[in-house]
């Protein structure tokens, strides 16, 4: 199992961070060790003094797909949950300065945590779909999934030119804006329309 994860997936987030809108959707990965166990809490790590939350619309693939036309992207997922990319931001500036990889500030252990409850699509308006996310109760990132630069099927057809796509494998979609440091004590409870799928606490 892979996790795929898409960047400057949102005009407003890319103008918190200064980036700017490209051509294709940009990607990285996380190894599956960046999924926290179940029900567990996500441990600030040592090596960063600014972990930021990103809440994401996950895709979860349900077959073997490669090379996959737009048009039939939709016959690869059913199921559709929430997920934190958690960033280390400062060492994400750091390597993006010197043209590096941001798998040291994406990608460590912990750093993808995920919906407990994945949804079926077709309980769901994939048209116009509301999520967002509380920090100690009060709403902190809320987007809609009509506000992707790239759509989900766009996506998947994508990705599938350059990875093989497999059973199980989590397509993060992107963060809308509201991105902000967490820090101990913190709960953060992500929701899809009004279903809450998603909670976790920081040690």
């Amino acid at each position: 199992m892979k996790i795929i994860c898409i960047g400057r997936n949102y005009s407003k987030h890319i103008d918190e961070l200064n980036n700017k809108i490209e051509k294709y959707p940009i990607f990285f990965l996380k190894p599956d060790t960046a999924i926290p166990p179940k029900n567990h809490p996500f441990f600030l790590p040592d090596f960063s003094n600014d972990i930021q939350h990103e809440v994401e619309i996950v895709i979860k693939i349900k077959k073997v797909g490669k090379n996959i036309d737009e048009q039939f992207a939709n016959r690869y997922y059913d199921e559709i949950g929430l997920g934190i990319d958690f960033t280390a931001r400062d060492i994400q500036e750091e390597l993006k300065n010197k043209g590096l990889p941001w798998e040291k500030s994406k990608s460590f252990d912990g750093s993808a945590a995920i919906s407990n409850q994945f949804l079926h699509k077709n309980d769901l308006n994939l048209q116009n779909l509301n999520f967002h996310l509380k920090k100690n109760g009060k709403i902190v990132q809320k987007g809609n999934i009509n506000e992707m630069i790239f759509n989900i099927d766009q996506i998947i057809s994508f990705i599938s030119k350059y990875f093989t796509l497999k059973i199980g494998d989590l397509i993060f979609t992107g963060t809308p804006s509201g991105v902000s440091n967490v820090k101990t004590g913190d709960l953060l409870e992500g929701y899809i329309e009004k279903i809450k799928v998603l909670e976790i606490k920081i040690k």
